[in-house]
């Protein structure tokens, strides 16, 4: 299945209690009787609609020694149910001119359709449908089990990249849940038996646990009674997902120093366990323009002074991702010149680091938010990124009223605010980092 990234905003029948909530994207929600929250977010820009089901459950929700189960679920929930059996949901989808596809994460697993307006009802009816009746054959079990294992093989233990951010999430997050890579690791995805998948589904898969979202040429009334025809009579069996999450210890710092024979330069990763929505809202706002002020691109700081002015770097990215039940993640990642070791550019990065912060005026504060205040509009004016967004965020716990005020509170984050989150980040935040080199470097170079 394929992965979208979520990180959009860094650009960015009896129904209970219906509340509009005016804001920038002027969406509404409603609860059915059965629990599952819906949100509407009205686009009449073209007839077509984005229609998803989000569940409040990911790799992070797994029994212990089962990882990898959500996602192979995941793989296994296009297999068929009772009434629509074997790959006929695909066939049926692809024939009125649907893309379907689905992802796990850590904190959820969601399954979505892109399609016209006139095709909603058939969207809704198959995810309805495999949201109770999934059937699932010994021989499909098998097939998709070997198929996940396949795809660790590709993604984490054949690359080298994919292999390192592996450890280095696994070092940063220590014992908790979000130190489980979400496709699971090879040993216990082999051991996977059918049971503890059909386990899984029947405890986490029910309305209560979802998040219905619809964007686009839909009204709220409209959504209102298809909701209720398509999801509102389906009774809960398992449980809504609140899940703990153990705090961690501020000012850990590790070191991750592996090496390859398949890379030929370094990679360098900073990373650490953020605020998050869940955790400390008052400073997401704080970190969103400060990851945009420092890497925002190539006119953002670090790579104004890792790569054009000191030539230390032939790349930076950072990347803020507060959108999780638990701490969120700050991450740096730099491809230092060709004769520049992971020493010095660490250095380099701590030295532009403060500098940029030092650098930081409220001119430069007002430019940053512009920038991403106009991003909104883009992400507001799609209707597949505003399901994206919308979705991820109350799947984690953000309110709508929260959702709906993205561009406000942009627009409040101050000066002093931004360089005293840095600050916290930097020194006291729990961090790894990662340094990745070629087999046969010399460490002492």
């Amino acid at each position: 299945m394929k992965y979208r990234f979520l990180y959009v905003l860094a650009l960015c029948v009896v129904l209970l209690s219906g509340n509009a909530t005016a804001g920038f994207l002027n969406a509404e929600e409603f609860y059915l009787n059965n629990g599952m929250q819906v949100i509407v977010v009205p686009n009449h820009r073209t007839p077509i609609v984005k229609h998803m089901v989000w569940y409040r459950t990911g790799a992070a929700d797994e029994v212990a020694g089962k990882g990898g189960s959500a996602h192979l679920l995941e793989h296994l929930m296009f297999r068929g149910t009772k009434k629509v059996p074997g790959n006929e949901l695909n066939n049926l989808l692809e024939v009125n001119g649907a893309s379907s596809n689905a992802f796990t994460g850590q904190d959820m697993t969601t399954y979505h359709q892109l399609l016209d307006v006139s095709r909603l009802e058939l969207a809704m009816f198959l995810e309805a449908d495999r949201m109770t009746n999934l059937h699932i054959s010994d021989e499909d079990f098998a097939t998709e089990r070997d198929i996940v294992f396949q795809e660790r093989k590709e993604r984490i233990d054949n690359d080298p990249m994919g292999y390192f951010r592996e450890a280095v999430n696994r070092a940063l997050w220590q014992t908790h849940p979000y130190a489980k890579p979400v496709i699971g690791i090879d040993e216990e995805i082999k051991l996977l038996e059918k049971d503890d998948v059909w386990e899984y589904y029947k405890a986490k898969y029910n309305p209560s646990n979802a998040i219905l979202v619809m964007s686009g040429d839909i009204d709220v009334d409209t959504a209102k009674k298809l909701a209720q025809k398509y999801y509102g009579n389906i009774e809960v069996n398992g449980i809504k997902n609140e899940k703990k999450f153990a705090d961690l210890s501020e000012g850990s710092k590790v070191v991750v120093d592996m090496k390859s024979s398949h890379i030929k330069g370094f990679r360098v990763l900073k990373n650490w366990a953020a605020p998050s929505f869940a955790t400390n809202k008052e400073d997401v706002y704080n970190l969103y323009v400060l990851a945009e002020y420092m890497g925002g691109g190539k006119t953002a700081k670090l790579y104004k002074k890792l790569v054009e002015e000191k030539k230390k770097a032939l790349d930076v990215a950072v990347k803020y991702n507060p959108i999780a039940r638990s701490y969120g993640v700050f991450a740096i990642s730099v491809v230092p010149a060709d004769d520049v070791r992971p020493e010095e550019i660490l250095q380099e990065l701590e030295k532009s680091w403060t500098e940029a912060l030092e650098e930081l005026s409220i001119d430069e504060l007002e430019k940053t938010k512009q920038k991403m205040l106009a991003g909104l509009i883009y992400w507001r004016d799609n209707p597949e990124d505003a399901a994206y967004m919308v979705g991820a965020m109350a799947v984690a716990g953000v309110s709508l009223q929260e959702i709906e005020q993205q561009d406000a509170k942009i627009k409040a984050v101050r000066y002093k605010e931004v360089k005293k989150a840095a600050e916290k980040l930097w020194n006291d935040a729990p961090q790894v980092i990662g340094i990745l080199r070629p087999k046969g470097d010399d460490d002492n170079a």
